[in-house]
Parts: structure tokens; sequence; C-alpha cells
């Protein structure tokens, strides 16, 4: 299956406002723990508070606790029990409860609740609540593990998850306590992948990950009240856009906008955050998401193991410190001897780092530590030669430091990850992680140094890359990568082509006509001359030339969409896996795309859901990676921003030029009626209709024929 281009900025708004909507980050100093919605900071959000609230008191209904979940709603919901229909259910589960204790007490508790509760409310709840409450009666004599009982459903504990999740979506609406847009964005985007691979009979690349993800159970609908039966009819439209959105039947669409009153957008919502999807597994899939995109910290410089040090800033030249070397922030303490070296050495200059021999620090001089110096050749495009002196090996150590230094100002700015700390679990959650993370450390003894020390630097050298790449440092980019590998832009030399652009963009911008020209001929010219796809942004990127200085550099360059494709090129070159969560989004977008092709309509909830940004990839000069099909590989993941030429983009109403004739023949109400008479989707509606001339009554004539 095909992926789509994606708009990783956008991704990153989304899924930060995420994190700060579910409180999964810091992101202020206040890190305070809540304990009970009253106790809640006030930084958090209204919905955050709401959505809590919900949370609680659908763990106290899933639990049996009625009590504790009426005493919950009496304090942040009163309208609910002002609603009979529901109050019915919450008694009636009451008394169930009471029953399943099995003592006596109990038992005298479950009659009082039916004369004082159950019995008057089910008099005025709704026609056939009283018949119910005498059926449920015969809960006294039948005993709960019965299972051929007549109310051996009443015994089931699954009532409890079901009038938990009514409740759940009741509250949600009026409330209005949503789940973060990205949450729904995904549940939207999966259950459309899903479908479009079961009607196209294809298999899914990502099926390991959607069927965990979004789970096949929804919360039950939240049912209107009678006195909005009589609502106007809706439009046709709305009916069926929601029916096939969220795979409802016409009637379960119409009694959805019912419930929000007419409101389309409100219903829609409603009907997503019924989906459900695994919470633990979506957080982890935003956490390294994060972690990979550095907006937070990765937390692999783990807390103090017995005889690991980290430090948090590296030492000024001239500076030193005991057991601690300044190509790397780990350091070991042991006995008084010198390490020695795989070529006998016994010394590190910080030569290697900045070139001043006059800065050098020697392993000599420093007392009663034990340094070891390792790195890991994880590339087979590497030197085999793993060697602390080698030049290779140098020229690590060099990137290191450049690296630490030219990003200590966006480490600093990244967030620490906190998880979800706000259940009634927290403290079994606390101390779990507490036991994990003895155990980690544990392990963490067992295993060589240069593991965790190459697996931190693996990520601070990706994201290093990429800041600079997005600031449009591109000749710093250029060194750096080259003292890396000197081979990495031999095989990615499109990812050459366009740092030199915006090199070259840049002289053009400082007014440095000379030194644009000598960047074009020295770089930008050889590499067009091996490969002719290049020749045409070649001739784009000297048109700027022509441009007014200020006005070179403002035309549109997507930094971040490069800053991606060298993250991804170079995390690939150092086994830095890509998040599961990108390929994800490429996947489920493009299918999106292929699923509005078929219908010949735009998506009416794409704005909504921040779908249509997340679409917006705009490559005015950097397009080099979709005229070289030889390259493909190497930008088909992450610089899948500039791999896509704007031509592939399906028309504004989302439907591809070759479906163009099909959709003229058939009017929207035909569309309709076929759809809404022989409960069709669209495509199979339109395609029907092109048959018959677009014809509604003909097309329905013959299939009742």
């Amino acid at each position: 299956m095909d992926s789509a281009p994606v708009n990783w900025e956008a991704l990153d708004r989304l899924i930060l406002d995420f994190a700060k909507s579910e409180n999964l980050i810091d992101d202020s100093a206040s890190t305070s723990i809540i304990s009970s919605p009253s106790s809640s900071p006030p930084s958090f959000s209204s919905s955050y508070q709401s959505r809590f609230i919900i949370r609680q008191i659908r763990r106290f209904l899933e639990s049996g606790d009625i009590d504790s979940s009426l005493h919950l709603l009496r304090s942040h919901a009163p309208f609910i029990l002002d609603d009979h229909r529901l109050l019915f259910r919450l008694q009636k589960q009451k008394f169930m409860e009471l029953l399943r204790r099995g003592t006596g007490e109990a038992r005298d508790s479950a009659i009082e609740c039916t004369r004082t509760a159950l019995a008057p409310c089910a008099l005025d709840a709704y026609p056939e609540a009283y018949e119910e409450f005498k059926h449920v009666l015969l809960a006294f004599i039948y005993d709960k593990d019965d299972q051929n009982s007549p109310v051996a459903n009443e015994w089931s504990e699954r009532r409890r998850f079901e009038i938990a999740g009514l409740m759940s979506s009741v509250l949600r609406a009026h409330l209005q306590a949503y789940d973060p847009v990205f949450s729904m964005t995904l549940r939207y985007l999966i259950s459309i992948h899903k479908g479009f691979c079961i009607r196209q009979g294809i298999s899914s690349p990502i099926s390991d990950l959607t069927e965990r993800l979004l789970l096949e159970e929804r919360d039950p609908p939240a049912v209107p009240q009678e006195s909005f039966y009589e609502a106007p009819p809706f439009d046709e439209v709305d009916i069926q856009a929601l029916a096939h959105a969220v795979e409802l039947t016409r009637q379960g669409a119409i009694d959805s906008l019912r419930f929000a009153k007419g409101d389309l957008f409100q219903a829609f919502q409603n009907e997503l955050c019924r989906m459900k999807v695994d919470v633990s597994m979506l957080d982890e899939l935003v956490r390294e998401y994060c972690v990979y995109r550095g907006i937070v910290d990765s937390g692999l410089a783990l807390p103090s193991v017995p005889g690991l040090k980290t430090l948090a800033e590296p030492l000024k030249v001239g500076q030193s410190e005991p057991g601690y070397c300044s190509s790397r922030n780990y350091s070991f303490e042991g006995d008084n001897t010198n390490s020695k070296h795989s070529d006998g050495e016994t010394s590190v200059s910080n030569a290697h780092m900045n070139g001043s021999p006059e800065d050098s620090v020697d392993v000599n001089s420093i007392q009663g530590t034990d340094v070891e110096l390792r790195y890991a050749c994880e590339s087979t495009n590497y030197s085999e030669d793993c060697s602390t002196s080698g030049s290779h090996q140098a020229g690590i150590s060099k990137v290191l430091q450049r690296n630490r230094n030219y990003t200590s100002g966006e480490r600093s700015k990244r967030k620490r990850w906190r998880g979800r700390q706000d259940d009634e679990d927290y403290k079994q959650d606390v101390n779990a992680t507490s036991t994990d993370l003895s155990r980690e450390q544990q392990g963490l003894e067992k295993h060589p140094s240069a593991d965790i020390k190459s697996r931190d630097d693996k990520y601070e050298i990706v994201l290093g890359m990429k800041e600079l790449a997005g600031r449009g440092m591109a000749a710093e980019v250029v060194e750096e990568v080259t003292a890396l590998d000197p081979n990495f832009f031999l095989q990615n030399h499109i990812l050459l082509f366009q740092l030199k652009q915006v090199e070259f963009l840049k002289l053009v911008s400082s007014g440095d006509h000379s030194s644009a020209l000598r960047v074009a001929s020295s770089h930008l010219g050889p590499i067009a001359s091996r490969d002719p796809s290049l020749l045409k942004p070649l001739k784009e990127t000297l048109l700027a030339l022509l441009w007014p200085n200020e006005d070179a550099l403002g035309k549109g360059l997507p930094l971040h969409a490069l800053s991606t494709s060298l993250q991804f090129a170079i995390g690939r070159k150092l086994g830095v896996e890509e998040p599961q969560l990108m390929k994800l989004m490429r996947a489920t977008l493009h299918t999106h795309n292929e699923w509005f092709k078929l219908q010949m309509c735009k998506d009416r909830f794409e704005s909504l859901l921040r779908i249509d940004s997340l679409k917006d990839v705009n490559t005015p000069l950097i397009s080099a990676c979709s005229m070289s099909k030889s390259n493909a590989d190497s930008c088909t993941h992450g610089s899948s921003q500039v791999t896509i030429s704007s031509s592939t983009r399906v028309s504004e109403d989302g439907s591809s030029a070759t479906q163009e004739s099909s959709r003229d023949v058939c009017d929207e109400n035909a569309i309709l009626k076929v759809m809404e008479f022989l409960a069709l989707p669209r495509a199979d509606a339109i395609h029907l209709l092109a048959q018959y001339n677009g014809n509604a009554e003909t097309v329905i004539q013959q299939i009742f024929a």
C-alpha cells in the first residue's frame, strides 16, 4: 500500500495539544498530582477536569460502586439525575449490586432500595420501566450463578460496562468534554482505513497497530429525550454524511442528530468519542513520537546507578571534573588507574572536538577515575574500525560536542513526559514504575556502558541535525553529517542538493551573489549533471538571483520538511527506529484520500479534525525527490512532504480527474435517493446511477424488479 505525504509540523502541533490536554507532559513549573477533582490545579482546563470526572464516574460504575458514582453526579452533573430514564437505570443497577453482595444486611438494603428509590422512579421513567422493575425483582429468587434464569442478563457484570458507557456518552455531550482533537482524528482515520481495506479486499500494512489501538466495542449511544422525537426532519445530506462517516444505520444517524439537536458536528463528535481506544497504547505511541521529534526529553539518561554519574551540561573548555570526559555525558567511578584504549593511548584530546591543541585534557592528569570511551558502529556504511583513536571516532566526538553546543538551548525547551498520573491507581503505577526502574538499573549494571551512551548519543545527533536543518544552517549540517559519515551524501545526493539549495538561497538573501554562484557551480551543478531530474529544480533555484535580496529565502522553503527528511535518513543510518505513529499516519491519510476518491466528494469533517492541515504540504522549490525514482527509497519516509508533487493531489471536492465524468452524470439528490432507498454506500450509488444515465427511479426499479 502506498503512503501519503504528511505535514509533520501540523502533526507536531496536534500531538502537543493532545499531550497538554491530557496532562501527559509538564507544561509549567507546577507538577501537582490530581488526587480528586476538587484538588485539580487551576492550570488544568475545564475540559480536562470534566473528562477526569467522567473517567471517575465510569470507574465507579464498572466496579459496581453505584453510590460513589451517584455522589459525583450530584456534585458535578445533577442535571443527569433529573432525567428519570437514566436515574431508573442507575437505581436498578444499585439494586442488583446490593443483592450481589450475598449478605442478609445487603438483602435488606436491596428491599429498602426498591421501596424508596427503584419503584417510585419506575412509575415515570419510560413506558416499559415498570415492567422492567417487576422483572428485576426475580433476582430475589434466582441465584447469580444460574445461567438459565430469566434474570441472567441482569446478573451479568456486563451490565456495569453498558451503563458506564451510556453515562459516559451522555456526560460527554452535556459537559462538552470531548476527547482531544488528535484522539478523535486517529479514531476516524483508522476507522476509514479498516473499512477501505475490507472493501477493496487488500491487507493493511499496519493491521497490528490498528487492531490493537482501535477496539471493536463502542459505548452505547446517548438516547434523545422524548421531546426531541418530534424534531423537524433533518437534511438527508447530513444524515447520510453522519451515517457513513461513523458507520451508523440511517435511523442511528437520525437519533444521533436528534440528541445533538440537529448539530451535525456535535453529533459526529459524540459518535467518534463512543469508539474505544487502548489509551495506554495511544499514550506510548505519542510518547515515542514526541521523543523522536524532540518535543519531550528522551529520558535515556537514567537516574543514579551505582558507579554512574550524569552531568547535565558539558564542561567548558579548560575545566575538568573527576571522572568526566567532555566527549560524553557519562563517567564511571573506579579505582586509581588509567583506562587503556585499543591503540594503547592513554589520553584524549579536546582537539577532537574543537581542533584546539592547547585545550587538550590529559586523562593521566585526572586522579581517582577510570574513564572508558567506547563508541558503537551501528551502520554498515561506517568504517569497521571502531577504535577510539581512528579519524572516524574523532569525527563522531566532534559531532557530539558541536551538536550539544548548538542544541543546548533547544534541549532545555524539551518538556518532561509525566504520563497519566491522575487516576485512582496512581500510587500503584508509581510503585510499579519504581520497581521497573529498579530492575532496569540492575540490568544496566550488567550491560556495557557504551550501549547506554550510544543510544543517548544517537538521539542527540539525530535531533541536533534536525534542529540545524530547521534553522536553515545548511553549511553546518553538511559539515556535521560528513564528519559523522563521509559516505552519507554519496548515498543521499538529493538531500545534499536540497541543503545546498538552502545555502545558495541564504547567500542570495544576504546579497552575496558571488558566494552563492560558487555554491551552485561547486555543488548544485555537479549533482544535477549526475541526476538529470534535478535540472529543473536547479533552474528554478537560480531564478532566485532575479528576486530582491530580502525575498530570496522567503519564498516558502519547507525547511521543516527538509529537517524531517534529514532526521529520518540519519536516524536510519544510526539505527534509530522511526516512530510507529508516523507509519500509521502515512497509511491512514493515504486511505483517507483513496476513500473519498471512491466517494467522489469532499470529507465534510476533515477541517474539524485538522486532516486538511495534515495534508497541507507545499513544495515550492525543494521538490527534487519527486523527480528521481532511483532515489525514492531515501525520500519516501521522512521526506514525504517533498516527495509528492502537487499533481497527485485530488481536486477540491475530493475526486480525481478520471472520475469527473461519472460524477457529472449524477445529480446530488439522485445520489442521496439511491443511498437512502437501497442503503448503499455513496460510491456504489454513483456507479449505479452512471449505468442508468443518472435516473434514480430507474435504478430503484431495476433493483426491485
